[in-house]
């Protein structure tokens, strides 16, 4: 594909930090035109007064542009109602009800432009009794069941990276493509709506349907003799992962390649439903095989055998790997941190994302100057209604 698949779509954005600005990161990877509303100023929160040179603020808004408006002002208020008929898209992740007391609801938004889809990202949506609450990634993952999925019995345990808020992100971008889909078909334009708790629920499926067939709430260690997954130490520094399932077929190339025929007979690993039974005793064998050979030597074994498996690697390691390098899914920049591309690929390509991560406001008069003229600019600039840089 020679074209980007979203090259004709333009998207406006209010929010901050992850979920929504990681949905139209996604959304911009894709070709779509990404305009970021920001505070005059300061911009979006994850810019941490380092402007476009904070990593993080980098990896989710690069190749957007910047509006610096204040939209607490009826001024910035007209100026974005007097925009919305340019745009295909509004996204907001603002606390339900706040952007409509500004006057940017969806139906003063919708009344604008009839084509719009206006798509809200929330915590918890937008009624019940957490509505009014404040919802990070932390608040997402613990209520949404990941801390308790994650730790042992009883214990709860602390994630090691932000997953709720990207999970929310990926969540808002689908329902916008498949509202553009939509719109493309019959004219209609709708209102998206999602929140984290939604989105985490993409997430935990497995978990609820194994509490359902097990009868118990599921935590870290339940689901690893179900899954017959485990994490080996070997003689060197490396660790294997292993996911045998209920394959019959991958407990043979295991048992061939480390080359103990002897437990294909053993009535404790027989049958999947007795290795689920004796799943502790079947870790302690395998285990101590392992433990025989380096990691580099075992993934050439269990390549050969067939065996379903994986080298645990740290995010250097990742980046660093040849599989993620021929998939091209990272993208190198001269100055900041590495970008992450889009999870697809067209026609084989990947779309590259490299574009500049725009300063607090530096597209604000570009921007403005599609329904005002200069002199009406130049004064917003001058009452602190408008930035630019």
């Amino acid at each position: 594909m020679s074209q980007k698949p979203l090259q004709h779509i333009r998207v406006l954005e209010i929010g901050g930090y992850i979920s929504a600005p990681y949905s139209t990161s996604i959304l911009c990877g894709l070709g779509a035109e990404i305009v970021k509303v920001e505070k005059p100023q300061t911009g979006d929160d994850f810019r941490r007064d380092l402007d476009h040179r904070s990593p993080y603020f980098v990896q989710y808004n690069a190749g957007k542009k910047s509006l610096a408006v204040d939209i607490k002002r009826p001024e910035g208020v007209a100026l974005v109602r007097a925009l919305l008929p340019k745009f295909d898209v509004l996204i907001e992740n603002i606390r339900p009800g706040k952007l409509a007391v500004l006057g940017l609801g969806a139906d003063e938004c919708r009344e604008v432009n009839p084509h719009l889809i206006y798509t809200s990202v929330t915590g918890f949506g937008n009624g019940g009794p957490m509505v009014d609450r404040a919802a990070y990634d932390t608040i997402g993952q613990a209520l949404g069941g990941m801390y308790s999925l994650m730790g042992n019995a009883g214990e709860p345990q602390l994630t090691g990276t932000c997953i709720a808020d990207l999970i929310t992100g990926f969540v808002g971008a689908a329902g916008i493509l498949a509202a553009l889909v939509a719109r493309a078909e019959t004219g209609t334009s709708a209102r998206v709506e999602t929140s984290m708790l939604e989105a985490v629920s993409t997430l935990t499926i497995d978990a609820l349907t194994q509490m359902h067939d097990e009868g118990a709430d599921p935590h870290r260690q339940s689901r690893h003799p179900q899954a017959q997954n485990i994490s080996l130490h070997t003689a060197s520094a490396g660790v294997i992962a292993i996911h045998l399932s209920s394959s019959q077929k991958f407990w043979r190339s295991l048992c061939t390649a480390i080359e103990r025929p002897d437990l294909l007979d053993d009535p404790r690993f027989e049958t999947y439903r007795v290795r689920v039974q004796h799943y502790a005793e079947l870790v302690a064998v395998v285990q101590t095989e392992f433990l025989t050979r380096t990691a580099d030597e075992w993934e050439k074994i269990l390549t050969d055998a067939d065996v379903p498996f994986a080298p645990v690697l740290s995010m250097s390691e990742f980046a660093a790997h040849p599989q993620t390098q021929f998939l091209e899914l990272i993208e190198p920049q001269d100055d900041g941190p590495a970008l992450l591309r889009s999870p697809w690929r067209f026609d084989g390509d990947r779309p590259s994302r490299g574009s500049a991560t725009p300063r607090v406001g530096e597209h604000t008069r570009t921007l403005a100057s599609e329904v005002y003229d200069e002199t009406t600019i130049d004064a917003l600039l001058r009452d602190g209604v408008l930035f630019t840089t």
